[in-house]
């Protein structure tokens, strides 16, 4: 079975830095495509950042141009937990945080992810 946990959410001011943390269960951090979403009210739920499993290449990760420069994707196997280090953060960043994998070595990254966890939300205050 497949399970995920953030944390690491919170309010924060413009240009201040927040990692987030996964916690993924079930599996290895590594075994699946797995990635950042992210929704703010009343907008579309956005892929902020992906990197795929291992066995289907791993290499380097996506993100979306929103965040690029200033975002960072990693995870840490001896804690089986997947980072999003945040930089430089800006109100438009405000928005609830999900991790989410495929489940399954077919779903990669650009791919539905049918496993999410339940969010954490990230305020950014002007």
């Amino acid at each position: 079975q497949v399970g995920l946990e953030e944390s690491g959410g919170g309010l924060v001011q413009t240009g201040e830095s927040l990692r987030l943390s996964c916690t993924t269960f079930g599996f290895t951090v590594d075994k699946y495509a797995i990635g950042w979403f992210r929704q703010a009210p009343g907008q579309a739920r956005e892929r902020v950042s992906c990197i795929n499993g291992v066995r289907n290449g791993g290499g380097s990760p996506t993100y979306a141009d929103s965040v690029k420069g200033r975002f960072t994707i990693s995870r840490d196997l001896g804690k089986n937990t997947l980072y999003l280090e945040m930089n430089n953060l800006k109100p438009e960043d405000t928005a609830v945080y999900y991790c989410a994998t495929g489940g399954w070595y077919g779903a990669r990254c650009g791919d539905t992810f049918d496993w999410w966890g339940k969010g954490t939300l990230v305020t950014v205050s002007s």
